[in-house]
């Protein structure tokens, strides 16, 4: 009898657990919805695309995961992409149905929704700040008057990049849209605050981050997502994902370059704050047309054998004549680095820490010419570096939620559409949050 009671009261006590983590979701974590959404990286190089399936959960220290579970990659054909901007729409829509098809068929399943990856040189990301006197102090901040800051500190940046792009391009009518922005501080008297909803204040001030492309570059892409049967989430500057989605201490700040094939693209974060992403047309590309033309070889041979170097398959000796041959246009990409970050502000210390990823960073020569003495040298003299720059790649197992099941998407060329997955994901799942619209809102307005 003694045994018979015990037994029950097992029995009971396991069928109270399994009601609560079947109806309530206690214990271990209850996955309550799956979704897919497909990232596609378009870069001048490749088109790589990723389906991740949506975890959603009530419990737990993250709000969801990103778990990839197909993965597709295609070559561009030459002359679809130019300086990471389409040039033939249907060129690049076909490259993208490929790489599709193959993540697809990996994944077994279609997603319906997709956020798109741009990078180049025609994308502008800058910091604008602005200062709002209140004409009443005592009167609680609502949302009616946090979304008019909003949008004047908009406009505000909107004509700052028009103008730089206008120099730059030679065309003062140049139409160009904001593609995201964030809010990276926001002070009340002085006083930080996250959300400055229902405070009081004399002196708001806000920092926005916000992003930039030309409207012919925007409506090409939305073009191609149509063309492919998918709901375009977001449009997403790839350096700006690495931003927000890399496991490195935002504090300390960090300078993230990404070299494609047709562009290389830097991005500043310091104090917290994404300062700016600039570009520059020399990357992968440039230094395979380089082999070819030197070797007397075609475009692909000259690629097969820079692959070949970055994974060690070659002599010695052919490994010292291939540096030698690339060694200018090393150099003279260096030179393009120094360029882009003088155009940051120089009050503040850069950040110790560089990042690379993108297929052009497998060159050793690009980590080498960074690492080297000499140039360390240099940029202590010539930058605000308070230290010796640190130089690492971005790996995709460092880009914050997301898992990659298919365990084949290994290296730093990788990590760019997984950064995309990451950003796609916090949208998705960040909807409810009240600033997010409020800009979401002023970014359509400007559209």
């Amino acid at each position: 009898m003694f045994h018979w009671w015990i037994y029950c009261i097992i029995l009971a006590m396991e069928r109270v657990k399994d009601f609560f983590k079947k109806g309530l979701g206690f214990g271990k974590r209850v996955k309550i919805k799956k979704d897919c959404l497909l990232a596609l990286d378009i870069g001048t190089e490749f088109v790589k695309a990723l389906v991740f399936r949506i975890e959603r959960d009530f419990f737990g220290k993250q709000e969801g995961q990103g778990i990839v579970i197909g993965a597709g990659r295609q070559r561009q054909e030459f002359g679809h992409m130019f300086a990471g901007a389409v040039a033939d729409i249907e060129g690049v829509a076909l490259t993208c149905q490929r790489a599709i098809e193959q993540a697809v068929k990996m994944a077994g399943k279609k997603p319906e929704k997709a956020v798109v990856g741009v990078a180049g040189e025609f994308i502008k990301g800058s910091t604008t700040s602005f200062v709002e006197q209140r004409a009443d102090p005592e009167e609680e901040i609502d949302l009616a008057e946090l979304k008019n800051i909003i949008q004047k500190v908009q406009w505000k940046a909107f004509d700052k990049v028009r103008k730089q792009l206008a120099w730059e391009t030679c065309q003062p009518e140049i139409e160009i849209k904001p593609i995201n922005a964030l809010i990276t501080e926001i002070r009340i008297d002085g006083y930080q605050v996250t959300n400055p909803l229902e405070f009081q204040g004399k002196e708001l001030f806000l920092n926005i981050f916000s992003i930039y492309a030309p409207l012919v570059h925007l409506r090409a892409l939305e073009n191609i997502v149509s063309k492919l049967g998918f709901e375009l989430v977001s449009i997403i500057a790839g350096p700006h994902a690495l931003t927000k989605s890399s496991s490195f201490n935002p504090r300390t700040g960090a300078i993230f370059i990404d070299i494609g094939g047709g562009t290389t693209d830097i991005a500043l974060v310091r104090q917290g704050r994404v300062e700016g992403i600039k570009s520059f047309a020399l990357a992968g590309r440039t230094f395979t047309k380089r082999l070819a033309q030197a070797l007397n070889i075609g475009i692909d041979e000259a690629e097969e054998i820079k692959v070949r170097r970055t994974e060690r398959q070659l002599s010695q000796i052919v490994q010292r004549k291939i540096h030698e041959i690339l060694k200018k246009d090393v150099q003279i990409w260096l030179n393009g680095v120094e360029l882009v970050l003088e155009e940051f502000d120089q009050k503040e210390f850069f950040p110790p820490l560089i990042l690379l990823c993108g297929g052009g960073s497998l060159l050793s020569d690009i980590k080498n010419i960074l690492k080297r003495e000499t140039v360390q040298k240099e940029w202590l003299d010539k930058f605000p570096f308070s230290q010796v720059p640190q130089v690492n790649f971005i790996e995709p197992d460092q880009i914050n939620n997301i898992i990659d099941e298919t365990t084949i998407l290994k290296g730093p060329e990788n990590s760019t559409p997984f950064a995309l997955a990451s950003l796609g994901l916090e949208i998705t799942l960040d909807e409810r949050k009240a600033l997010l619209p409020i800009l979401r809102r002023a970014v359509r307005i400007m559209r």
